[in-house]
């Protein structure tokens, strides 16, 4: 085994890497990732912390973190207090209050992103109301489109003054 031909290959692939790592589009895709982990982990609060506590309020107090259905019972058997409670006795639950607040944490996400996404294609449109400057005009002699400013129909070879 050549050992200068296997460190060639060593240096080439990092080299390779290197390349590959420092593109523009594996760097945006890198901090693309690291911001959406900081949103998803504010959106995710906000849901736990601000909007279900309300929302658990208005129906008579409730914490949807609560509430769960034991489906096969564990050592020592029930009744659990808590879901913590049941999955330290290894029962088997169905925690259907986490997956509300799990589903209402994805709507928070999406409408943010949607909101935001639409505001941004809303700065990168074009203003509509525009005007565009015409680039051909009209030849008063034979009615044929030449360009502005153009001095002689090329169609009727009439010579064009400068306000036609």
């Amino acid at each position: 085994m050549d050992i200068n031909h296997t460190e060639t290959q060593v240096k080439g692939f990092f080299h390779d890497f290197k390349e590959f790592a420092m593109r523009g589009n594996a760097m945006d895709m890198a901090v693309g990732i690291v911001i959406g982990t900081a949103f998803g982990a504010i959106s995710k609060s906000l849901v736990a912390d601000v909007i279900m506590p309300p929302f658990g309020l208005l129906l008579g107090g409730r914490d949807f973190s609560k509430y769960f259905i034991v489906l096969k019972q564990g050592t020592p058997p029930g009744p659990y207090h808590s879901m913590t409670a049941a999955q330290a006795a290894h029962a088997v639950t169905l925690n259907y209050g986490t997956f509300i607040g799990t589903v209402i944490t994805f709507i928070v996400i999406s409408l943010s992103i949607f909101v935001l996404l639409r505001q941004m294609n809303k700065l990168k449109r074009k203003p509509q109301d525009v005007p565009v400057s015409p680039t051909t005009k009209e030849c008063p002699h034979c009615c044929t489109s030449i360009p502005i400013k153009a001095n002689r129909c090329p169609a009727c070879t009439s010579e064009l003054t400068v306000d036609t």
